[in-house]
């Protein structure tokens, strides 16, 4: 047989050095050093905005009276440079800090990234809320927690209708709001388009010049599934030596001028710092897509991947499921987001094969070769970029190297593989929480993850590590046995491709593993039910059992224990909600959080008491 062809792409780092330390504990490196990087990173924003002012920072489709979208409004790295200075302006006039921030709590849209550009030139950081906390939430808290934790001296949002309620519940009357577009009854506020109308001064010359390295940029909060949502500093070394080391692991970045359709959260690292950021620091142009990988939302993705043609492309797996779903039908998709695409990335959770197979095959169908799939791993902690994949032939699970200039410290801790993060990408910690900062920190200064990993090959550490699951989600059975939770959930979900969206196991201190299965939106067209059935009668449909009762027995069959024997399944009508933390913005499942709110389905599952549970059949 003769391999795949790839679309040509070069990997960074491919070979590390590897040295022992105490037992059971060894260090891992790039085999190259970390280049020299800017101090900040409006120091990028200013040099794009002088080497190419008319070139695309940022463009977003107009929103319509109907609550459709239009056309593309664009702003070019000049009008960001100068509407940066103006807002600089006017919150150096207010008299902004690090103590009395800028909190905002709207989506991604052209006002959030000026407002988030302009809070950099006058060094106030500024604090991207996730939208739930206001849409979702019905009493606030975690919105009240974040106020109360970064005490904003300012509160934006995009318009008072969607984001009044929350803003009169949580905002204190003494605090400054400003918005886009409405107003609020009863209380007073202040126009995006007064801050963008101030006149600039010598004041933010001179702001700009008092930053440095250490100069914080922004707190990013933790999704909070078992505590508070932490505040994670992120200073401005931080993020321009995490975007040199992602220059130096993936060089298509720096190969040509960056194209981004991306939806991301810019409240999350992965969106926020990840993606935000390269497009700063590389003068690249992002399209915001208003989609999201939902059912209600894909379609807006779509549209725009019709569109517009990205030169690397990010997104979770479910949204790379329903890409791969649309393009065997869809031929502009396929034309179009295949055209110029040099790379693909996911990240949030383990890509089904199945997913994998169907966007090859639309590849190789269109441009006769396929786009390498990479992935890594990191977190909000760590810049986010930390571990990256050194070689096309990527599997579900891989995560390769160390980026240049970050140790990695490989930990044994009761048969598992801790990972600990060292380098000027990490975190000094957590905002006026010194003993949660100081817990997370070992004794030699290395960041402790919780992520577990093992070696692809043990004969050959350049090829990297891959994925353990996360030990704090690990659990043991009555009997002591140790439940490795991240690579059953990655067996089960491939085992029910494409039906399954993701898996919660269960049975601490049980006698058996059960598992709670999130479907698919594709198990309705299994069912043979019309559109709109209750997703209770879709589950409970004749075709719907028969494909996981298969799914469970072809599991049991290749079980080689207790711990890795699925004992019961049940499928789970209602989906997992962003605002008890059972999902993450970028649309990862949260183990403990699901559990925790959960569990009187728990207990009935493995007390027999659920209308439907499915177990393995008599081999």
């Amino acid at each position: 047989m003769t391999s795949p062809k790839f679309r040509p792409l070069t990997f960074g780092v491919t070979r590390v050095n590897l040295r022992d330390g105490a037992p059971g504990v060894h260090y891992l490196r790039a085999d190259q050093p970390l280049l020299d990087y800017p101090g900040r990173m409006t120091d990028r924003l200013q040099h794009w905005a002088q080497v190419a002012p008319d070139r695309t920072f940022m463009a977003r489709r107009e929103k319509l009276a109907d609550c459709g979208t239009g056309d593309w409004r664009h702003v070019s790295y000049a009008n960001a440079w100068a509407s940066a200075c103006s807002i600089a302006q006017a919150l150096i006039n207010r008299g902004l800090s690090v103590d009395r921030p800028v909190a905002i709590l709207s989506e991604n849209d052209l006002e959030h990234a000026l407002l988030g550009l302009g809070c950099m030139l006058a060094g106030v950081p500024f604090v991207p809320v996730s939208p739930a906390y206001s849409l979702v939430s019905q009493d606030f808290d975690k919105l009240r927690h974040v106020f109360r934790t970064v005490t904003p001296g300012l509160v934006f949002a995009a318009d008072a209708t969607r984001y009044g309620r929350a803003i009169k519940a949580a905002v204190d009357a003494d605090i400054e709001v400003a918005l886009t577009s409405g107003e609020m009854d009863g209380r007073g506020s202040t126009s995006f388009a007064e801050l963008l109308a101030t006149p600039v001064t010598a004041q933010v010359d001179a702001a700009m010049a008092a930053t440095g390295p250490d100069t914080i940029v922004k707190f990013l909060f933790t999704s909070g599934s078992t505590k508070l949502p932490k505040a994670v500093i992120n200073t401005q070394r931080m993020w321009c030596a995490n975007q040199q080391q992602m220059t130096q692991s993936m060089p298509v970045l720096a190969s040509e001028p960056l194209v981004l359709v991306d939806w991301l959260p810019w409240n999350h690292t992965f969106g926020g710092n990840h993606n935000f950021g390269m497009v700063v620091f590389h003068g690249g142009t992002m399209y915001i897509d208003d989609g999201k990988p939902t059912p209600a939302l894909m379609a807006e993705t779509l549209r725009n991947l019709r569109e517009i043609a990205p030169t690397v492309y990010f997104n979770v797996p479910t949204g790379f499921e329903a890409i791969a779903n649309a393009m065997k039908t869809d031929d502009t998709l396929r034309k179009n987001l295949l055209s110029r695409v040099k790379m693909f990335f996911y990240a949030g959770a383990s890509l089904a094969q199945p997913v994998w197979d169907s966007l090859y095959a639309s590849q190789e169908r269109e441009v006769g070769e396929r786009i390498v799939m990479t992935t890594g791993l990191g977190m909000t902690e760590s810049g986010p970029f930390a571990i990256f994949v050194t070689n096309p032939n990527v599997k579900a699970g891989d995560l390769g190297v160390p980026t240049p200039g970050m140790e990695l410290k490989l930990v044994d801790m009761d048969g598992k593989t801790e990972v600990r993060y060292r380098g000027p990408n990490i975190s000094p910690g957590y905002w006026r929480d010194p003993k949660e900062s100081a817990a997370h920190f070992d004794e030699e200064g290395f960041f402790c993850s919780g992520d577990a990993v093992k070696w692809i090959d043990e004969t050959d550490v350049h090829q990297g590590l891959k994925f353990d699951g996360r030990i704090a989600e690990d659990f043991k059975l009555a009997t002591g046995t140790f439940v490795s939770v991240g690579p059953l959930r990655a067996r089960i979900v491939a085992a029910g491709a494409p039906y399954i969206q993701d898996v919660v196991l269960t049975g601490i201190n049980l006698k058996e593993v059960g598992a709670m299965v999130f479907p698919t939106q594709a198990v309705r067209a299994l069912s043979g039910l019309d559109a709109g059935a209750p997703m209770a009668d879709v589950l409970s449909s004749a075709p719907v059992i028969a494909h996981f009762q298969h799914v469970i027995d072809t599991l049991a069959k290749t079980a080689s224990g207790s711990a890795g024997r699925i004992a019961r399944m049940c499928l789970l009508a209602e989906p997992p909600t962003l605002d008890r933390g059972e999902v993450t913005d970028k649309g990862s499942i949260n183990q403990r959080a699901v559990l925790a709110h959960r569990a009187e389905t728990v207990e009935a599952l493995h007390a027999d008491r659920l209308h439907t549970i499915l177990k393995p059949q008599a081999l």
